[in-house]
């Protein structure tokens, strides 16, 4: 059976534009550079300004870089539990640079309702015994890597009670 020349050349332009998607798509993988999440953790918490409805509390942060290229960091958004409530959140459009392999730290402002935030914490069982609380900081960092224009993350540690209550954080 012959084949008309028509659906050849068809059958032909299909498979070329196939293998022509699949090598731009190939190309565009190779533009996205795999990183390895970076790990943000608190360093400090002092109190900015406040209202009776919510404070603005300054937060100092770490990031720890993993990866063996510069993270170029356009800005973040951020949201921080204690004990697992809900306690501030906060989007900063400040540029730096963490370097390949090492860390940088950086300040940042964060809306809290920490009134009612630590009512809920030290009403699940009438009164605090811990002198730690657990914290969560989750978000995301914008970069400015070529395809790369976010990278979310997700870290835990553990912040002093009283270093809260002084309105000063401690190491994570």
């Amino acid at each position: 059976m012959t084949r008309n020349p028509v659906q050849a050349w068809r059958s032909m332009a299909r498979v070329a534009g196939a293998a022509l998607v699949a090598l731009a798509l190939g190309a565009c993988a190779a533009l996205v550079p795999k990183l390895e999440t970076p790990k943000l953790s608190l360093v400090g918490i002092q109190m900015h300004d406040a209202t009776f409805f919510e404070q603005r509390l300054l937060v100092r942060l770490r990031v720890r870089n993993p990866n063996d290229l510069v993270l170029p960091v356009k800005g973040l958004t951020v949201n921080f539990e204690l004990d697992g409530v809900d306690f501030a959140e906060g989007v900063s459009a400040r540029a730096f640079d963490v370097p390949a392999l090492g860390e940088a730290e950086f300040d940042m402002l964060v809306t809290a309702n920490a009134a009612t935030a630590l009512l809920e914490i030290f009403g699940k069982d009438g009164r605090k015994s811990s002198k730690e609380l657990d914290y969560r900081i989750s978000g995301k960092l914008s970069t400015s890597l070529g395809l790369l224009k976010s990278v979310p993350f997700d870290e835990r540690g553990k912040v002093s009670l009283d270093s809260l209550m002084r309105g000063k954080g401690e190491k994570g």
